[in-house]
């Protein structure tokens, strides 16, 4: 996809699309001063602008695809290894959580879905702006996640964010629906804490949101 903010041309002489390179800890170790806190995160929020760049530059749905089953082709910890340690108020730290929220959904969508259907009545505000169809099973949340990165790249930044956030907190609330039901109080604990997690998470995507569309998200 990128090596330190610069992209391969998209067509070599076959005339054949080149699957995009991203570069993990092991490819920034291998650059002047890669192992320097300073230059990771310098790569990291290069290759970030050099992502969201490369997908508005074109119109290509062929290319918005690839973007959004990059993890699918390279694995969630080579995105992991460049952008999870940057905070939600980041453009990387935004992207790793887009991300990292599509995997988790993929990963277990019938659950995600469970707990969607359990919060929503509850968040109903939340549930509008993450615009799930109904009723929202597992086809459902996945073709969601898919849309969101799809809108991250081809559409509006602000408005993924908004509608990941959103549905973070929805999710959020149903796991602790679903907890003050439980019998088994450490499993009950587990699951509170899961859903305090995921609700801080959907705040820190709203307020990237916001700051993307002042102009602030870097």
């Amino acid at each position: 996809m990128v090596g330190r903010g610069a992209y391969d041309d998209r067509y070599g002489r076959s005339g054949r699309p080149h699957r995009p390179v991203m570069p993990g800890a092991g490819a920034l170790e291998e650059q002047p001063g890669g192992t320097d806190p300073a230059a990771r995160i310098d790569a990291a929020h290069t290759t970030a602008a050099a992502l969201v760049h490369h997908a508005r530059s074109t119109s290509d749905p062929q290319e918005t695809a690839r973007l959004i089953a990059l993890a699918d082709e390279h694995g969630l910890d080579e995105i992991a290894g460049l952008w999870s340690d940057r905070p939600a108020d980041t453009l990387p730290g935004a992207l790793w959580r887009l991300y990292a929220l599509r995997a988790g959904i993929q990963r277990d969508a019938e659950q995600v879905a469970l707990a969607f259907d359990a919060g929503r009545h509850r968040a109903p505000v939340d549930e509008a702006v993450a615009g799930v169809a109904t009723p929202p099973g597992p086809a459902e949340v996945r073709t969601l996640a898919d849309a969101i990165l799809a809108g991250a790249f081809s559409g509006d930044l602000a408005v993924a964010l908004e509608r990941a956030g959103s549905f973070c907190r929805v999710v959020a609330t149903g796991w602790a629906v679903q907890a003050d039901s439980m019998i088994d109080h450490e499993q009950a604990d587990r699951l509170t804490r899961q859903a305090a997690d995921l609700a801080r998470t959907g705040t820190e995507l709203l307020a990237a949101g916001d700051l993307w569309r002042s102009g602030a998200l870097n």
